[in-house]
């Protein structure tokens, strides 16, 4: 009954309402854009919104299981722009990423960008996962040097299809550089305002005033603080670029790694903004979901929807009172 009085009430009230207190980093932020904030900050500590992860080779599967386990698709529809050595991969993502906006679905594209020293296909361990000394850094962060040339090519072909879902009018929730703070990427552990820090801004700086990507929330997700040294994933602090440039924090949790500290401290970081569980293993249990009532949503990482959880708590908590699902959703975006 709760549930039905909040989503009723929701289905009411003018969105503008919902947009007093906070403002997208980009100030020329799309209509789109201010309604989808404005409805995650009418939420916020209420609810969270089911989430699901999709190779971009096979768009659909992990949606399509949390229905059939469930009854019920997930509010969220997730996908990547990792280049496999497809051309075609791209545009197929944009098309599927149209056709999920127009029904109903909230739409987040992340990134496992290609280390900027190579070329397409890229490999997974050599390249992904690869290494940049510190020179290549420093080059790669230098504007005009051949290598950060390179890297802005790579960015630029990216945002030729963020482009056609900005001009289709579609909001993207943009993940890039995601565990940024762990060790295994090539991007990873870049500490301090010539780290990551400096890369992320460089790509906001690109997409949003170059560009002109006023599609994109951007949504930067680190990864869970436990675990060291297994994991190697150190505090958030030392990777964030700032409150002017991110509208979401994210953690990527795995193995039940729910550290209520954690959490803490990325509230605390967040200081008012929303914060989200980019990406998940393991679905969080209801109790923990109780003591953690600001995460905006999960996103469970594909076959990990069903090789690391029973039906039946999937089922729980896709309908626990607060989680809110893809026809709850559809209802509220498109009225």
């Amino acid at each position: 009954m709760k549930k039905c009085l909040f989503f009723c009430s929701l289905l009411v009230l003018p969105f503008f309402s919902f947009s007093q207190g906070f403002k997208p980093v980009n100030k020329d932020a799309s209509p789109e854009v201010i309604k989808v904030l404005s409805f995650l900050y009418s939420i916020k500590g209420k609810h969270i919104l089911s989430g699901q992860q999709n190779y971009n080779s096979d768009l659909n599967t992990f949606s399509d299981s949390a229905k059939a386990i469930t009854g019920k698709y997930p509010a969220l529809w997730g996908s990547d722009f990792m280049l496999w050595g497809d051309k075609d991969l791209g545009q197929k993502l944009v098309y599927e990423a149209q056709k999920k906006w127009r029904e109903g679905y909230l739409v987040t594209i992340m990134w496992h960008q290609g280390r900027p020293t190579d070329n397409p296909p890229y490999d997974w361990k050599t390249s992904i996962q690869g290494k940049l000394t510190d020179a290549q850094w420093t080059e790669l962060t230098t504007p005009n040097t051949p290598l950060n040339k390179k890297w802005l090519a790579d960015i630029d072909k990216e945002a030729v299809y963020l482009k056609q879902l900005r001009d289709t009018h579609i909001p993207v929730l943009w993940r890039p550089y995601h565990e940024m703070n762990g060790v295994w990427f090539w991007w990873g552990d870049k500490k301090g305002e010539n780290g990551i820090i400096k890369l992320w801004k460089m790509m906001y700086d690109r997409y949003t005033n170059y560009h002109h990507l006023n599609n994109l929330i951007w949504v930067w997700g680190a990864n869970g603080l436990r675990d060291i040294p297994k994991d190697e994933a150190y505090d958030y602090k030392l990777y964030y670029p700032g409150a002017d440039y991110v509208d979401i924090l994210g953690s990527d949790v795995y193995h039940f790694d729910y550290e209520q500290k954690d959490y803490n401290e990325l509230l605390q970081l967040a200081n008012g903004k929303l914060i989200c569980l980019g990406e998940t293993g393991e679905l969080p249990k209801p109790e923990i979901l109780a003591a953690q009532p600001e995460w905006a949503w999960f996103m469970v990482w594909t076959s990990w929807l069903w090789t690391d959880n029973t039906h039946d708590r999937v089922k729980e908590i896709y309908n626990l009172p607060q989680t809110l699902n893809h026809d709850e959703v559809k209802a509220i975006l498109q009225k």
